[in-house]
């Protein structure tokens, strides 16, 4: 290869490099371990996770029962080293799969289309955010305070150099995006209005009423689900202009916080508009059922500058979970993990009023994430649980510093009674 470049040794290639740049010794690195000793080194760091704690945490990522099949069936070679599934004759099981996933996304969310999945809850909510911008070529937004604030975080960075304008919208004493200020913010200007359902603090909005209110402004209403399971049994909102969020809960692990998977349906109408891709249903020339990519206007293809997304592959896998666990439960399946997760929420929340001096903020009806505010020794009342292995929630003045002292504790159908009663016992 030198040879064929003119060259005759390797300090000749790398000669633009500066001498005092470069490395003249060994790379000071540990030998090489034997397969067993590795074996034994990751082992010795596993066992160093805190794996015994009983945690409450929630606040986007959600612990719920994922069955065993999932793991057994994504992890056939097929699913789990597939590409991108361009040759739709040899790729027929993916396209079918990921066919599945629009669908039951479009039935969850009344929606009358869906796309083969995107990254993630918070990329998804920007993509909605500009899929807006393109359709009613306004710049202003209006965001309510109580979407999920990391999902904020990036729907400001999307927004900072393509000049649109993002508004935050206060919540109320019931803990929902304050309609009042979203009716007088609203103009000729705004393209739409941002709301989550169930919200940041686990109350669940009127989104009929705000898709309504936009409606009568000309604007688009986009809802934010990121508890996707809750859409087993609260009203689809199907009023709404675009429905997007983070699907993890349907049967996604945890994973430390990724990868997880984002889901985007909206109306027929708007189908040219949406981020990423769609897969379609037809007949191949002998008219048996077919599977293939219908719509991929994306930039690795011949829209480019036209692209709607820079998004160029979709959570394959992850969407695959997802169909599967849907498929499993079912519908009555489905609503039966959200009465759990309501009905121990509940009692969460009775025990907590009852037992401890700490108040639950915002009164209005919740899936399965509450708001406790304690009393001043909150420092001191956390880190005894803690100790004792209870992790008992997020604290939400990170992210609200109005909201001090105060906790975003998750309950699902995984956590025990004498979990709950634990907690309640650590608090009071």
């Amino acid at each position: 290869m030198l040879a064929a470049i003119g060259l005759e040794s390797i300090d000749q290639l790398f000669s633009g490099i500066p001498e005092k740049l470069r490395l003249r010794r060994l790379l000071d690195i540990p030998r090489a371990l034997t397969e067993p000793e590795l074996l034994d080194y990751f082992k010795d760091r596993a066992a160093r996770n805190a794996a015994d704690y009983v945690s409450f945490l929630g606040a986007g990522i959600y612990r719920h029962h994922i069955p065993i099949i999932i793991d057994a069936l994504i992890s056939r070679s097929e699913f789990y080293t597939a590409y991108t599934p361009y040759q739709p004759e040899i790729a027929q099981g993916t396209l079918q799969a990921i066919f599945e996933f629009q669908t039951y996304i479009a039935q969850l969310t009344g929606m009358e289309v869906a796309n083969a999945s995107l990254y993630d809850g918070s990329t998804g909510v920007a993509e909605a955010m500009l899929m807006a911008q393109r359709i009613s070529r306004k710049n202003k937004f209006l965001v309510a305070k109580t979407v999920h604030p990391e999902y904020r975080a990036v729907m400001d960075a999307y927004a900072r150099n393509l000049g649109i304008e993002i508004q935050l919208i206060d919540y109320t004493a019931e803990g929902r995006v304050d309609m009042a200020q979203v009716e007088r913010a609203l103009g000729k200007d705004v393209a739409g209005i941002v709301v989550q359902s169930p919200n940041f603090f686990g109350t669940i909005e009127d989104t009929a009423l705000i898709s309504d209110l936009a409606h009568r402004h000309d604007a688009l209403s986009i809802i934010n689900i990121a508890e996707a399971v809750s859409l087993g049994i609260l009203k689809p909102p199907r009023d709404a202009d675009i429905v997007v969020g983070e699907a993890q809960a349907l049967g996604v692990p945890m994973s430390f916080g990724g990868p997880h998977v984002g889901f985007l349906a909206t109306r027929d109408r708007y189908v040219r508009q949406m981020p990423g891709r769609l897969v379609g249903m037809g007949k191949d020339y002998s008219g048996k059922r077919a599977f293939v990519l219908t719509l991929s206007t994306r930039e690795q293809h011949i829209r480019r500058e036209k692209a709607t997304s820079n998004i160029c592959t979709n959570q394959s896998l992850c969407a695959l979970m997802s169909t599967i666990y849907l498929a499993t439960l079912g519908p009555v399946g489905l609503a039966e993990v959200c009465e759990h997760n309501i009905l121990k929420t509940d009692y969460a929340v009775g025990q907590i009023r009852s037992q401890t001096p700490h108040r639950v903020l915002f009164p209005a009806p919740r899936f399965n994430e509450f708001v406790v505010q304690l009393d001043d020794r909150y420092a001191s009342r956390v880190e005894r649980l803690m100790q004792n292995n209870i992790v008992p929630g997020l604290d939400l003045s990170r992210f609200y510093p109005e909201l001090r002292n105060t906790l975003l504790v998750c309950v699902t159908e995984t956590t025990r009674k004498d979990q709950i009663d634990a907690l309640v016992k650590g608090l009071a």
